[in-house]
């Protein structure tokens, strides 16, 4: 890491004899966006222009290219980090942003996850094994609806409850009277249980929207909210982190819209901008990611670079009930199992409350590795 400077990993695709100038080209493309020849300010040539650190051949035609630009470059403002990271060079359909290492000062900037794996914990009450998850889907069941699925959920000892990400605010289920409802469920499953699951609603629509959400949701009682990144902006991300006072569950919704390498979008944007776990889809399931991206994006998700704290792992997205050993053992006691359709496909509540609690022994049961 050189002092002072966001180093950025890309893969580009190239010849070996256009690398060098393909190189120069997205390092000068990123913050003063003019060749060299044409920078008359001296200001600009010495300060704003980045360095190339190394090159390294991955592949026929596919090359490793890193880059360390000025920390100046970015103002201390989160969006204009996203713009010198990965900014124009993002229409270039030859460049995909695998990696990034941030100096302290941005990280202190940015805040990280403000409560992450230990704080989350502590808001449960639950150490030494992974935390359950399920979710109110499908979008579409009413208020009452919503409200009974969350009691049922609930009162199988489930940790987390939370919204489905399409749940926006929608006439037939608007987003006060569900959180009410849920929160209602979730302290009447209480009695039975001994605990409180936590009921964590989705947030979401434009900076206005989402503060009044975040308003309500707070006199209401609620403890922890999920967003969508890549629908709100990183940006509001962070500044919700900063001032909220409670964790974020965050969910890659549109994050495979870009050319960012999973392990950079969800292990290290979304922790470093302030989600405290960060949803992402399993192996094996019906999304696309192999079992090594989902290693790495846990990986830094619980080992940050720099001075931030460890955030949880989430995974999801066609998990299984009866692949649930294979998942505890190959992402230890810091993950949260989030387990939707193989519960919420049961043909009636008795059989879901008897999934749901099985997900709940397998948790408390499992020997894991560290």
């Amino acid at each position: 890491m050189t002092e002072g400077s966001i180093e950025v990993v890309y893969r580009v695709r190239t010849t070996q004899e256009a690398l060098a100038a393909r190189t120069e080209a997205l390092l000068l493309e990123q913050t003063v966006e003019l060749p060299r020849a044409a920078l008359r300010s001296t200001f600009a040539r010495e300060r704003l222009v980045g360095r190339v650190l190394g090159t390294l051949e991955v592949g026929p035609g596919d090359y490793r290219v890193t880059l360390a630009q000025p920390e100046l470059a970015v103002a201390g403002d989160p969006a204009q980090l996203l713009n010198v990271l990965f900014g124009n060079c993002s229409l270039q359909p030859d460049v995909l942003l695998e990696d990034l290492r941030l100096p302290p000062g941005l990280v202190t900037i940015l805040g990280g996850p403000r409560f992450g794996i230990a704080g989350i914990r502590r808001l449960l009450g639950i150490q030494g094994r992974a935390l359950t998850c399920s979710v109110l889907k499908p979008v579409g069941l009413s208020v009452a609806e919503t409200g009974s699925l969350c009691r049922t959920l609930a009162s199988s000892g489930l940790d987390i409850v939370k919204d489905d990400h399409g749940q926006a605010d929608p006439s037939f289920c608007p987003f006060g009277a569900r959180v009410r409802a849920c929160l209602d469920a979730t302290l009447d499953a209480a009695q039975g249980t001994g605990r409180r699951t936590l009921y964590v609603p989705n947030v979401t629509g434009t900076p206005k929207t989402v503060a009044e959400q975040v308003r309500v949701a707070r006199d209401l009682g609620v403890q922890a909210i999920m967003v969508s990144p890549m629908l709100i902006g990183l940006p509001l991300l962070a500044e919700l982190a900063g001032g909220i006072g409670m964790p974020i569950l965050a969910h890659p919704a549109f994050g495979g819209s870009l050319r960012i390498s999973p392990q950079a979008l969800l292990g290290r944007l979304f922790p470093l901008f302030g989600a405290d776990a960060v949803i992402y889809p399993n192996f094996g399931g019906r999304f696309s990611f192999s079992r090594d991206e989902c290693g790495a994006i846990a990986g830094a998700l619980r080992a940050p670079q720099g001075p931030t704290l460890p955030a949880f792992p989430v995974p999801a997205g066609g998990m299984r009930m009866e692949n649930l050993q294979e998942v505890l053992g190959f992402y230890g006691r810091d993950t949260v199992l989030l387990v939707g359709g193989s519960l919420l496909d049961a043909p009636d509540a008795a059989t879901l409350s008897a999934r749901s609690r099985q997900l709940v022994e397998a948790a408390a049961s499992h020997s894991y590795r560290p």
